[in-house]
């Protein structure tokens, strides 16, 4: 009745129909209403924060799901979410843990790594929903890592916002697997990212001393990247190649890891399950070098999140020619 529906576009996306595009709403109601019944408290109240931010960018990803929004009031939005995160909920990170020889770091520097690690977060999921079950399934996979690191180290109120968006995106991904049904449109990537990056920072500034015994090895910043390596890898790409090419990094086009693998003849279903499984590699690779420093880890996870994906790429176009 409203046509609220995302239209086709033969320059920048893969559907060809309309797919109503405000889905995003379900998922945000679903983890707050869910998490808010199991949240237990905490210091400070992490609950009055994650509300007040997560009403922020939902708005305004449902704002510009139907009538759009300026790049410069999205960008605004993010700062002020940041801000609130950052200054005021005091979600930031304080230290490298070794990573790079770097561990305490000054409070400006907390400040500014926090705020940019928020907002690449957020927009690498924004990124990342261009086919059907990506952001959603990637999301899942995430917030599953997430919830399972969290209790098993007994921070049962993180492992709760985790399992609380798992469980979201899950009963979502049943509608938005291909084909989908409903988009989540900004709304929802947009509140995935602010999640995730809350999960991300607490994962990274997670007491050590308070650590079982068998992940005290593992590199806290590095885990956190490797859980999320999908967007960060994707995004780093794009922006990488947009830049060589003279363009804006913030230009649209169909460069993404997901535009390639289908190029190479990948199903929309093959594409979201190669990336699936990939999204769970990278977090078991990072444990299983847990014995390594963490600079060296750094470097060859971060050569492993290329090659896998290159790899695959390579190898299923030549599986599917044949």
């Amino acid at each position: 009745m409203k046509r609220l529906f995302d239209e086709p576009d033969q320059d920048r996306k893969l559907h060809e129909r309309r797919i109503p595009t405000i889905g995003g709403i379900i998922i945000f109601a679903a983890t707050i209403f869910s998490f808010s019944l199991w949240y237990r408290g905490g210091t400070p109240n992490l609950l009055q924060y994650l509300v007040a931010t997560g009403l922020l960018l939902f708005f305004v990803g449902v704002k510009d799901d139907i009538i759009g929004t300026a790049p410069v009031k999205k960008l605004l939005a993010h700062f002020i979410a940041a801000g609130i995160l950052v200054l005021m909920a005091d979600v930031r990170i304080t230290s490298l843990h070794g990573l790079f020889g770097i561990r305490e770091i000054p409070e400006w520097a907390s400040i500014g790594l926090s705020v940019f690690a928020y907002i690449v977060i957020v927009n690498a999921f924004n990124l990342i929903d261009g086919v059907d079950g990506l952001a959603s399934g990637v999301g899942a996979i995430a917030s599953f890592i997430f919830a399972w690191f969290f209790y098993s180290q007994g921070s049962f109120v993180m492992a709760s916002l985790a399992l609380s968006l798992c469980g979201a995106l899950l009963g979502f991904l049943i509608f938005n697997f291909s084909p989908a049904k409903i988009f989540m449109g900004d709304s929802g990537s947009l509140t995935i990212g602010l999640f995730m990056s809350i999960l991300a920072v607490r994962l990274v500034e997670f007491p050590l001393n308070l650590m079982h015994h068998d992940y005290k090895l593992v590199s806290k910043p590095i885990l956190a990247l490797a859980i999320l390596a999908y967007p960060l890898v994707d995004t780093f790409r794009v922006f990488l190649y947009r830049t060589i090419k003279g363009q804006s990094p913030f230009t649209a086009d169909r460069n993404h890891y997901h535009h390639r693998f289908q190029r190479a003849g990948f199903s929309d279903k093959q594409t979201v399950l190669v990336i699936y499984l990939y999204s769970i590699i990278m977090p078991l690779l990072t444990i299983l070098l847990q014995k390594l420093d963490g600079t060296s880890t750094f470097f060859i996870v971060f050569s492993a999140a290329f090659i896998l994906l290159e790899l695959s790429l390579f190898i299923g176009e030549k599986l599917l020619k044949k």
